[in-house]
């Protein structure tokens, strides 16, 4: 079964690229790789925000996640014209807004990283780091980037 198929399956609709808030760009491509900028969670088109540990649950968290997960899957879209030239996803960074003794940022980033297993099956097999910050753009409470290798 293909992404798109799976996409559909799962009742989930690509985002249109969304134009950078700051002094960069979407995403570069240097080789065969392709590195995406860091994509903060969105409810409702507004900053999902809060402290994750404090003012967010890890359940919360992670739904947060997986919807960071779906905008670069996005503009992985936009980026490639087809998802089917995705040959590996490489590595996901996922930064978490935690309160001060939150200690389960790599809970928060299943969210993201289960979705793209989902929906990639192996070429979705990732590395990934997962980061506690005292503080994320705009207050939201995860932000992630990726590195993508395409055909």
């Amino acid at each position: 079964m293909s992404v798109y198929e799976k996409l559909k399956e799962m009742n989930i609709t690509l985002p249109p690229l969304s134009a950078p808030v700051a002094a960069f760009v979407p995403f570069v491509q240097a080789g065969n790789l392709l590195f995406l900028s860091g994509h903060i969670a969105k409810k409702d088109g507004k900053p999902w925000s809060g402290k994750v540990g404090s003012e967010i649950t890890v359940a919360e968290a992670q739904l947060a996640a997986r919807a960071v997960a779906i905008d670069l899957i996005g503009t992985l879209q936009a980026a490639t014209g087809d998802l089917g030239r995705i040959r590996r996803i490489v590595k996901l960074m996922v930064l978490v807004n935690s309160a001060p003794a939150f200690t389960e940022q790599h809970l928060v980033a299943d969210g993201a990283s289960e979705l793209i297993g989902q929906l990639f099956g192996d070429t979705g097999d990732h590395a990934r780091s997962a980061f506690g910050a005292s503080q994320i753009p705009f207050g939201s409470s995860v932000e992630i980037e990726m590195i993508a290798e395409v055909r």
